[in-house]
């Protein structure tokens, strides 16, 4: 197996020698790696410039998981390709899972990722518009060669979870996404502990967006998604009595939610005609060749 690993990163310096030197010592010296920065503001460049296991170092100007992704992507030469957040370190069984599954003619596998303060996201297999789609991590997952090609990449639109667009499109194009424990990623912990609040809109401007773009303009699709909105208001409600929150931001929450689902839907519905194959993917890998503001290639 030649496999090539996509390790993004952003501002990350601290800790992406930790995420670069498992790889170096993890896989074996064939596995290319390509690191994809940016827009960093830390010297995140010249750490990574001044080592000599790293393929390729792609600069990008643009905050997108997809965007960082496609741009590895369109350099990756392996014919499997993991994705890899710079900030997480691997296990010694992580190259050999991917390896085994490849063996085994597996379509696309995954993993946990430990460690951390986040609860891990349930990622069980779910019945949605007549297809069962397996959700896998973004941030490390890995790929075999043409499922990607057929795929067209990630979705650029989507300016977070990408991955789970992706995820709908690989069950709709019906390849299998295998989970394996033993593929593992360990995020160490944040120097603050801290953990981010989550921007709703963004959130719900993905979940509409890429519901109406695969399964079009059903009534299942709104059903869905004002369900989702409704449950993570009642659990604003309680925020809000437990003197977590203020009533004008759980009121501008609900604003700004409201007016990202009818958006997300109203370009979903577009993207869905814009693209008609079944790869459902109009802003994807092929659409552009732009992504890179610089590359250093070593190769």
């Amino acid at each position: 197996m030649e496999l090539s690993v996509v390790v993004s990163t952003l501002n990350d310096r601290e800790r992406l020698p930790s995420c670069l030197d498992a790889l170096g010592g993890r896989t074996p010296s064939s596995t290319e790696i390509i690191v994809v920065n940016g827009p960093s503001s830390d010297g995140t460049t010249g750490v990574v410039r001044d080592r000599d296991d790293v393929d390729v170092l792609v600069e990008i100007s643009e905050r997108n998981p997809g965007v960082s992704r496609n741009a590895g992507l369109e350099l990756a030469t392996g014919d499997a390709i993991a994705f890899l957040d710079g900030e997480y370190t691997i296990d010694h069984s992580w190259y050999p899972a991917i390896e085994g599954a490849m063996a085994d003619e597996t379509d696309v596998v995954t993993g946990p990722i430990t460690g951390g303060s986040d609860r891990e996201r349930d990622r069980s297999p779910r019945r949605i518009g007549g297809r069962t789609v397996t959700e896998f991590h973004g941030d490390n997952v890995a790929f075999e060669r043409s499922v990607l090609k057929a795929l067209d990449g990630f979705d650029e639109y989507l300016v977070q979870e990408s991955e789970c667009d992706c995820a709908h499109r690989v069950a709709g194009l019906e390849y299998e996404v295998s989970w394996d424990a033993a593929m593992a990623a360990r995020r160490e912990v944040g120097t603050d502990g801290g953990r981010a609040d989550p921007d709703w809109g963004a959130t719900y401007r993905s979940l509409s967006y890429r519901l109406a773009k695969n399964y079009g303009p059903r009534p299942s699709v709104f059903a869905r998604t004002v369900g989702s909105a409704l449950r993570d208001g009642a659990g604003g409600v309680r925020r809000l009595a437990a003197g977590e929150a203020t009533p004008t931001g759980w009121v501008s929450d609900g604003v700004d939610v409201t007016e990202n689902i009818a958006r997300g839907l109203w370009d979903g519905v577009r993207a869905r005609y814009a693209d008609r194959s079944s790869r459902r993917n109009p802003n994807g890998l092929s659409e552009r060749h732009d992504r890179a503001v610089r590359v250093y290639d070593r190769r």
